[in-house]
Parts: structure tokens; C-alpha cells; sequence
């Protein structure tokens, strides 16, 4: 098991919050908290950037949606970026992946952001 670390930063288009290592019951609610710690404006876009994710169980997956209903709930936006492969195939399977919009990597989620402003 690989200890969550969640690393936040401001982007010119929002927060950007790195996720590294187990995300999953367990560790989901360092990540709510993460979240309902973040300042989100309208207009901005929210990325989570999973490049570091090694594992994600159906409560890593809720707390993405969570992030995704806060994310609206403010007028912002979300993306996902740098999912790893193993991710993005429950995340496709399920249906999520027409849910959020997914990016290679957080320089392209951020300047697809910074377009649709």
C-alpha cells in the first residue's frame, strides 16, 4: 500500500491538486478534505492530476465525482489529468469517461482551460 499524498497548487487557471499513491476508502478523506479546503471561483477549472495515482478502488471514484459536484456546485470546471491506464479503464467501463474530460498530462488540461475561459 503506497501512502496518499496530495500536493495543491494554484494554476492560472485554478487549483491543481497532484494525487500520489492509494486512493481509496481509507484514504479518501484526506482528499475531501483537500477539497473542501480549496478556494474555486467561477470560471475556473479544477484539475486533478493523477500521474502519481497506484491505485484507485470505488471510493477513489466517488470522491472524484465529489469533486466533480463541487467543482459545478461553484461554476467551475474539472478535469482529470495524467490518468493511469489501469484508472481510466474502470473509468471507461463505468461510463465516467464521457463524465470528465480527460487529458494527457496538466499542461494540456490547463490550456484547454485557459481556452474555454
Amino acid at each position: 500500500m503506497s501512502p496518499l499524498k496530495i500536493t495543491t497548487r494554484d494554476a492560472h487557471t485554478g487549483p491543481v491538486l497532484e494525487i500520489t499513491g492509494d486512493l481509496d476508502y481509507a484514504t479518501a478523506p484526506e482528499l475531501r478534505t483537500a477539497l473542501d479546503s480549496l478556494t474555486l471561483a467561477v470560471g475556473q477549472l479544477l484539475v486533478l492530476d493523477l500521474a502519481g495515482l497506484t491505485f484507485c478502488d470505488s471510493t477513489g471514484i466517488t470522491i472524484m465525482l465529489a469533486a466533480r459536484n463541487l467543482a459545478t456546485q461553484r461554476g467551475a470546471d474539472i478535469a482529470l489529468a495524467a490518468v493511469p491506464t489501469n484508472t481510466l479503464r474502470i473509468l471507461s467501463i463505468i461510463g465516467l469517461d464521457r463524465v470528465f474530460t480527460v487529458h494527457p498530462d496538466t499542461t494540456t488540461a490547463m490550456t484547454a482551460g485557459a481556452r474555454a475561459c
